[in-house]
């Protein structure tokens, strides 16, 4: 999702732990300049993954919408940590490779079903995220929305208190 807003391409190769990436948007009229970063997930960046969150103005949580076991994982790993770490830094929840709901709206590939819409909003409001948005990085599907939503969500959840810095900093974006 990361790589394909930031170079305007769908990647066939993943970094293995961190990327990284500055994009200049235009929302509304107005200019931002906005630092993504992608970590990966997986149990050896455990320690490593954290010194990546400090001044994140905010999160986007993704899973997998034809796999209901990373709409548990968003929910039961990352959310706690990034909680843990930065408690008030504000997150989005994004459903991803929303193309497979395509085939067969409400079963993914493997007959197991997908996570709807309406269970993403669900979700989300439940567990406080700022919003629900979804996208599909192959065919881009949604994708600026994403992105449009992120800045959206950091000026309307500031998370520097002093006006000033606000204004002097880049937007900061994590996708976990």
């Amino acid at each position: 999702m990361l790589i394909t807003m930031a170079t305007n391409q769908f990647p066939h190769l993943f970094p293995a732990f961190f990327d990284n990436y500055i994009v200049t948007m235009k929302v509304q009229e107005e200019t931002y300049s906005v630092a993504l970063f992608d970590i990966a997930g997986g149990a050896d960046y455990d320690r490593l993954r954290p010194l990546c969150y400090p001044h994140t103005d905010v999160f986007l949580v993704c899973f997998r919408v034809d796999n209901p076991d990373s709409f548990l994982h968003m929910r039961d790993k990352w959310l706690p940590e990034i909680r843990h770490y930065c408690p008030d830094a504000p997150f989005i929840i994004v459903g991803t490779q929303i193309d497979t709901r395509e085939k067969d709206p409400g079963v993914a590939a493997e007959n197991v079903p997908t996570i709807t819409p309406e269970d993403g909003r669900r979700l989300a409001f439940e567990l406080g995220a700022a919003k629900y948005v979804e996208c599909s990085a192959l065919t881009r599907e949604g994708l600026l929305n994403v992105f449009q939503e992120a800045i959206f969500t950091s000026l309307k959840f500031p998370v520097a208190k002093n006006p000033e810095t606000l204004l002097q900093r880049r937007l900061r974006c994590i996708v976990v």
